[in-house]
């Protein structure tokens, strides 16, 4: 990362800019322009929006800081731990903490976290820290999602009904609008990744219907919901599915004919 007084010297020169005239638009002394650029002194830190304005540019510019380059590393953290999502929560959980040491409080790096945190107390504290502190609505809207699951888990069902309503009601998805603008590969990928989001959507509330249907000891309509679910997977012959989703299916197949 380059020093302040680098970064000043860079934008000044790249304006044309003499020293005198910064110095005169930020009244201090053109000594002072020439000893930040130098490294001997730096500039005070009520000065730093000022020179930002100047030059048109964001404080993080200023400091050196590369959001491109630090977006692309959070991503690569994220893109990391999500291989161990799945199978190996404490390794997905151990990359982010250690993510989370390098860019502290980055709002994405802990809306991951939020998925392989097994303490329900823990995940409704981190939850709660996202929503108060992140100005990403998607993120913020994600976090909600847990902290409601988070006091369902606790037995504290009605607050998590009431945190539920704070979440809108979304009927479209930024993959599946790519899916009707790009062209070309950007079409298939954006296509094929909302078609598995949305499949194994769909797979989640048939077994939540399976699940009220055996609450209301509609125990046939139970056992259809599951077995139309095991009729999609097979259609679909997606290995993931088949590997983890079938057998759990089949397995409560089993309980109702045995009960």
């Amino acid at each position: 990362m380059i020093s302040i007084g680098q970064k000043i010297r860079e934008l000044r020169k790249s304006r044309n800019i003499t020293q005198e005239n910064l110095a005169e638009h930020l009244d201090v002394s053109f000594q002072s322009i020439s000893k930040w650029e130098n490294g001997i002194t730096m500039p005070d830190i009520s000065i730093i929006p000022a020179i930002a304005t100047f030059f048109s540019v964001s404080i993080d510019t200023i400091f050196g800081f590369d959001l491109t380059e630090q977006n692309q590393k959070i991503k690569e953290i994220c893109d990391e731990a999500y291989q161990y999502r799945q199978n190996e929560h404490l390794k997905a959980k151990e990359i982010l903490l250690n993510g989370l040491k390098q860019f502290p409080n980055n709002d994405t790096i802990m809306n991951n976290l939020l998925y392989v945190i097994a303490d329900v107390d823990e995940q409704l504290a981190l939850a709660e820290k996202i929503i108060s502190e992140t100005n990403d609505e998607t993120i913020k809207y994600d976090a909600l999602r847990f902290l409601a699951f988070a006091y369902s888990r606790k037995g504290e069902k009605e607050y998590a009904k009431a945190i539920v309503e704070k979440i809108p009601e979304v009927y479209f998805t930024k993959l599946g609008i790519a899916a009707y603008i790009y062209e070309g590969k950007e079409k298939y990928d954006a296509a094929d990744k909302q078609k598995w989001i949305s499949f194994q959507e769909v797979l989640e509330m048939m077994f939540k219907l399976y699940e009220y249907y055996l609450s209301m000891d509609e125990k046939e309509k139970a056992k259809e919901e599951l077995e139309n679910a095991i009729k999609l997977m097979k259609i679909m012959n997606h290995s993931s599915f088949n590997e983890d989703f079938l057998p759990y299916f089949e397995k409560h197949i089993q309980k109702l004919d045995v009960n």
